[in-house]
């Protein structure tokens, strides 16, 4: 008797849009759906942990500072689509083990903040912890991508505590102004358009709105310096 994936079943896990009919991945969650279902459920564990760890520096910081460092946080994980794609794209098979193993992100936390020292502040608190191991950092800010994009990108490994063990999990972190976040979503909008190439003159103006934003940053951190140098003169 011939048996059948209902993606309906994931839909509403972010595991898997009810539209998707990717026969690897079909197939692949046939065989494997419970321990899919509970590797996804790890590296969303591992996203509140993150973002867990994020919420108490805002409110340690706030206190200190009297503002807030963190505009937002946000966090997202990879569709078993994505997954997929970027497993074949880089010569991996579609297992277990190369999903841990291969890719670093699965599990996202995105930290909007609202000046660029509040990223290296929360980033070198975040990554004094204990319990935080930090496996790749890139640092696009310092050094921007060719396209103009300017992000903090750390790539940490740290343990959630399940009933019965430890297990140690993925997470990419991102951290960004909010100028350079809405630079970066608006970018990918407009260049990614389907079917449609991207000219150089439209390339060049995206760079250089990102170098506008990163110097409308500069001047907003200036005004900050000011205003507290200021406030403690009084």
């Amino acid at each position: 008797m011939d048996t059948y994936f209902d993606a309906n079943i994931l839909t509403g896990t972010g595991l898997l849009a009810p539209d998707v009919n990717h026969k690897k991945i079909r197939a692949f969650l046939q065989e494997q759906i419970k321990p899919v279902r509970e590797l996804m459920a790890y590296y969303q564990c591992a996203m509140m942990e993150v973002e867990t760890k994020f919420k108490v520096l805002s409110q340690e910081l706030s206190l200190e500072y009297d503002r807030n460092p963190i505009e937002t946080i946000k966090t997202r994980l990879k569709s078993m689509d994505s997954i997929t794609d970027k497993l074949l794209d880089r010569g991996f098979s579609l297992t277990l083990e190369n999903i841990e193993q291969q890719l670093n992100d699965v599990a996202g936390v995105r930290v909007i903040c609202g000046l660029p020292s509040d990223i290296y502040e929360l980033a070198d608190a975040f990554l004094r912890q204990d319990d935080v191991r930090l496996i790749m950092k890139k640092d696009y800010i310092a050094t921007p991508k060719e396209n103009g994009y300017r992000s903090l990108h750390l790539i940490v490994e740290i343990p959630i505590f399940l009933h019965d063990e430890k297990k140690m999990m993925k997470v990419e972190v991102q951290l960004r102004t909010i100028s350079m976040d809405w630079w970066a979503s608006l970018e990918h909008k407009i260049r990614y358009k389907k079917d449609i190439v991207v000219e150089e003159s439209v390339a060049n103006e995206l760079r250089t709105c990102a170098e506008t934003a990163a110097a409308l940053d500069m001047r907003m951190e200036q005004l900050q310096k000011y205003i507290s140098a200021k406030a403690m003169a009084e």
